[in-house]
């Protein structure tokens, strides 16, 4: 893993960004362009999320990409040198206990509790359009608003 400051993106951002035609697709370049770490990950969570995501007609607006158009857009992001793939770390598993364990733990947080444990496992900053990461305690979060 890359040394210094690490911003992992959640899937909202990466598809911001790999559609220009996205709501958030400006907010999300100015993210990119001016207020970004100095390396920018995906996890597997992510890099999946993007593909199931921006093949899905409903998603898109009745304009998927191709499997084919969004793995090339994976694959432009990660030849960037400033790319990353982030490996879960041996503790992960501590992290994501923690915070799903409690009976009160909604079941639609799963995946935000994934990549909210992945960030406090790996000291770094999670950013998302979603303002529901605000409810991980001790997350290091940046909320891109529109």
């Amino acid at each position: 893993m890359p040394s210094g400051p690490i911003d992992l993106l959640d899937i909202n951002v990466w598809l911001a960004l790999a559609d220009e035609n996205h709501a958030h697709h400006f907010r999300a370049r100015r993210y990119w362009e001016e207020e970004s770490s100095s390396q920018i990950a995906f996890c597997r969570v992510s890099m999946l999320g993007l593909l199931r995501l921006a093949t899905n007609s409903k998603v898109m607006h009745g304009q998927p990409f191709a499997p084919s158009e969004i793995w090339q857009a994976y694959r432009n992001f990660r030849s960037l040198p400033e790319v990353t793939l982030m490996a879960d770390p041996s503790d992960l598993e501590l992290h994501f206990s923690t915070l799903t364990e409690p009976d009160h733990f909604p079941n639609h947080r799963w995946t935000d509790a994934y990549l909210a444990a992945l960030s406090q496992a790996t000291s770094s900053r999670l950013v998302s359009f979603d303002s529901d990461f605000k409810h991980f305690k001790g997350l290091r979060f940046f909320h891109l608003k529109p």
